[in-house]
């Protein structure tokens, strides 16, 4: 057993029944509650299994956990999107059960998603039969070709017999550092089959033990910086190490910057949390911590520095992640080291101790200057009258309206790039957005996910106009499970992402616009959900107090200026 396996697994005893049975005991022995699905003749099976878990918690003599929830979407992609958001807010891997050939397929994209931002989840294909393959059986494709460079494991159970042991194998490859998408499929004659195995007991999954010797080193280079910043990813969040990190941060008085699902670790209006201070803050630090994140285009691929775009010399970064794999190849490193990330936090604590720490207090009141001048510049968009709405008035009347577990997800371009510039989350696990995978059409499988794991939190969907053609149907998801959700839509009538620099390139745009002020609102009422459009900046708040109190999906339809664009300094390339 490897280090990054379960701690404690063992048998519960013998299970019986068709594979579909097999498959769901096991799925709840790994914490599944809801089966994110679009009804498919392949995975019947599976739909009998869960139905089976309900009959017994109603019979109370089915299994100690609770039964597995069927919910059914209007479009795969929303299943799987659906799972790869439970996996970010549960920490426990989100299960969708797609049919075979199209179904599969349709998932691709949110596996994907899931592989760039480590969310555990296990993607179920359906599979045409063994005893008609080779005879072009209905949906006949291989899927694993399709899906291997984008999961973490893939395989097809090609026996009843392989179901029990695969199931557990593929969630647990989910599960384990660093955490990602798991496939399988099963033969729909096999799916049908009979079959026995073992349910197992699972215990905790944690990382390897971190190097102490690269413990001791990168603590010596943190105990010499006098001006160090710490930059929080995703992976902070997935290993539970974020009441690590925060102790770290205010042990050592070092100001984090954070990102992903690292939002919130630090709470937003915490001393320490440098965000809005970010240029000052990375060009000019003497030592870049990164850990949980990959050095990609939203960290200038981990080269640090005020000159360094120019050839001036690059500040030194350490890069801490949860598995040596996630370890950057390309940035050049002042050091590094991989293991379980509250060992790591906790290990360089317990250094740093011992040792005399660089005085910082200068750079700490620094950035804090800057933050607190970048809030005063922020405060007068945030306010904005202008007319068509700048699309900061809207985050000026929703985030005082959120509240402290308020879960914030964000599909779209330019208009949730100012959602990561104004929302700050107070707390861990509240916020979702595409990230570094910049997948459109995720928030209404990630806005069905957060109402049913965070049944008592508010639930806001930012959408860009163009992001919410890609998921909108699903609002009749919603509707029908009685899954009430904030939408907020900052409607520019146009790709806002693509039209800025295709203009700056070639002083025109093409093939980025969109039909002016649509009425999305219309379509999410003629599903059974409420909504209104908002072209008075002075409407906004009242509109969104609305929607919070209307217990049904609503959305909040604001016409914004198409020329108020975000401030970007990359594009990603």
């Amino acid at each position: 057993m490897t280090s990054d396996s379960p701690t404690a697994t063992e048998s519960t005893g013998e299970i019986r029944g068709h594979a579909g049975e097999l498959a769901v005991a096991v799925a709840q022995a790994h914490g599944i509650e809801t089966m994110f699905t679009l009804s498919g003749a392949h995975v019947f099976p599976m739909y009998d299994g869960a139905v089976r878990t309900q009959q017994q918690a109603a019979q109370q003599d089915g299994p100690s956990g609770p039964p597995v929830r069927l919910l059914d979407v209007r479009h795969e992609q929303t299943a799987a999107f659906a799972a790869e958001a439970t996996g970010k807010l549960t920490r426990v891997p989100g299960l969708a059960v797609l049919t075979a050939g199209p179904g599969v397929t349709n998932g691709v994209s949110a596996l994907a998603q899931a592989k760039f931002a480590g969310s555990p989840m296990v993607v179920v294909g359906g599979r045409a039969p063994n005893n008609r393959w080779g005879t072009g059986a209905l949906q006949e494709i291989d899927h694993l070709p399709i899906v291997e460079t984008v999961t973490k494991h893939a395989r097809t159970l090609m026996t009843a017999a392989d179901v029990a042991g695969g199931f557990h194998e593929a969630f647990s490859a989910a599960r384990s550092s660093h955490r990602g998408p798991s496939y399988v499929d099963v033969p729909m004659d096999e799916f049908f089959n009979a079959g026995t195995g073992s349910v197992p007991t699972i215990g905790s999954f944690r990382g390897a033990e971190p190097d102490s010797d690269a413990i001791a080193r990168i603590a010596g280079l943190i105990a010499a910086a006098e001006r160090p910043v710490l930059v929080l990813g995703t992976d902070v969040w997935a290993d539970h190490a974020d009441e690590a990190a925060l102790r770290f941060v205010e042990q050592m008085m070092i100001p984090a910057i954070t990102n992903g699902m690292g939002r919130g670790v630090i709470p937003g209006g915490h001393p320490l949390l440098v965000t809005k201070a970010r240029g000052a803050a990375l060009g000019g630090a003497d030592l870049v911590v990164v850990v949980g994140t990959p050095l990609d285009f939203r960290l200038g691929y981990g080269a640090f520095g005020a000159g360094v775009d120019s050839g001036g010399a690059a500040v030194p970064v350490v890069h801490i992640a949860d598995s040596a794999d996630q370890i950057s190849a390309h940035a050049s490193l002042a050091d590094a080291v991989a293991g379980d990330l509250t060992s790591v936090f906790d290990g360089l604590l317990a250094e740093l101790d011992r040792s005399r720490q660089a005085d910082r207090a200068a750079w700490i009141t620094s950035l804090q200057e800057t933050v607190a001048k970048a809030g005063a510049r922020d405060a007068e968009l945030l306010g904005a009258e202008a007319d068509p709405i700048h699309p900061a008035r809207i985050y000026g009347e929703l985030v005082p309206r959120l509240a402290e577990d308020a879960v914030v997800i964000g599909d779209g371009g330019d208009f949730v790039s100012f959602a990561g510039k104004y929302v700050e989350p107070k707390r861990p696990g509240c916020w979702l957005d595409p990230g570094p995978y910049g997948c459109l059409g995720a928030g209404l499988g990630a806005a069905i996910a957060a109402r049913i794991a965070r049944p008592s939190s508010q639930v806001v969907l930012l959408l860009g106009d163009g992001a919410a053609g890609f998921s909108l149907m699903d609002v009749d998801t919603l509707v029908r499970h009685d899954l009430p959700v904030v939408m907020v839509m900052g409607n520019n009538s146009a790709w806002g992402l693509e039209k800025g620099p295709m203009q700056m390139l070639y002083g025109y745009d093409v093939a980025a616009d969109l039909a002016p002020r649509t009425a999305y609102d219309h379509v999410v009422s003629a599903l059974g959900g409420a909504g209104e459009t908002i072209t008075d900046p002075r409407q906004i708040g009242p509109a969104l107090d609305r929607a919070f109190a209307a217990n049904v999906p609503y959305l909040v339809n604001v016409i914004t200026d198409v020329n108020a664009v975000y401030p970007r300094s990359t594009f990603g390339i």
